[in-house]
């Protein structure tokens, strides 16, 4: 039997970081993992969304990824989504990722061309056979990924003893308790993250173990609460957290810079990390941006008084 309690609790998705002239800084990647360490998170999910993958060579992402590693000291759950938009550069960052040691792989769908279910599998099966003795986590992000994991997909993906689970990054928080009970079906360990971090309450109430999410660096304090209070039963007090998280969501996605921008920034004047901008065509911030920042921050600093 797989062990999966690594997997329960709280993952921040893993953000790019940039030197100034716009390229990988190893020097940032490791003070911001070891930030996270400190922080008392269960892990880290490298290389997806948040992390700005589909603007990243193989090469950056390689990096990235090893010094992430390397600062972890083998403190923190570390997932590596390695999906490219091809089947051989994403076995190639599987393979890495396996020689890297980490705890899990993820893929999500291959983007554009709309491929049927047997092709989707095929992908994924050769991607985790790229790294035949790591864990396999499918990424459901159907808004973005254009495609959405199916029951019957599902299903054929669980012929691989590999799969271990899947990041739901649906909005529907019924998606949660049907992947986790076709996944358990015989006793298998099988797990489901949260994927929106909105609902983050409502997916732990449905059966998610945990949850991954892209602004839980920006302050992982209040998400660590949140995951305590939902397993302590506190629901009234969760509930109250996660509309006053919900309002910093909704802020940070107010500036006119990309969300990740404006978390780098958040970050930088709450924590005195800089973790650098975000790389084009995303858009980093603007001046009119500033004070948003600082109501941010404020709202941040309330939040962990109220509730810390």
């Amino acid at each position: 039997m797989k062990d999966i309690t690594r997997y329960q609790g709280v993952i921040p998705a893993f953000y790019a970081c940039y030197d100034d002239n716009g390229q990988i800084s190893p020097e940032r990647v490791e003070e911001y993992t070891r930030f996270l360490v400190r922080k008392g998170v269960k892990g880290v999910y490298v290389g997806g969304s948040s992390g700005e993958c589909i603007y990243q060579s193989v090469a950056d992402r390689k990096l990235l990824l090893e010094h992430v590693v390397d600062a972890a000291e083998g403190k923190l759950t570390i997932i590596a989504h390695v999906a490219c938009n091809n089947t051989a550069d994403s076995a190639e960052l599987a393979r890495h990722a396996e020689s890297l040691g980490v705890d899990a792989i993820a893929s999500i769908p291959p983007i554009y061309f709309r491929l049927p279910e047997h092709a989707i599998a095929k992908y994924w099966n050769d991607i985790s056979a790229a790294a035949p003795n790591t864990d396999f986590i499918i990424y459901n992000i159907p808004q973005l990924a254009g495609v959405a994991l199916t029951m019957p997909l599902l299903r054929e993906m669980l012929k691989n003893p590999n799969v271990i689970g899947v990041k739901n990054s649906s909005m529907p928080v019924q998606d949660i308790q049907m992947f986790k009970y076709e996944g358990t079906l015989g006793g298998r360990p099988f797990v489901v993250f949260n994927g929106p971090d909105e609902q983050l309450i409502s997916g732990l109430m449905m059966g998610a173990d945990g949850g991954i999410g892209g602004t839980y660096s920006s302050c992982p304090e209040l998400y660590l609460k949140l995951y305590e209070l939902v397993k302590s039963g506190d629901y009234e007090t969760a509930r109250a957290l996660q509309y006053d998280i919900n309002n910093i969501i909704y802020a940070l996605c107010s500036c006119k810079g990309n969300m990740y921008a404006a978390i780098k920034a958040v970050l930088k004047k709450r924590e005195g990390l800089d973790l650098g901008g975000v790389r084009a065509p995303l858009t980093n911030l603007v001046p009119e941006d500033a004070a948003i920042i600082d109501k941010i921050a404020a709202m941040i600093d309330e939040a962990v008084g109220k509730y810390l």
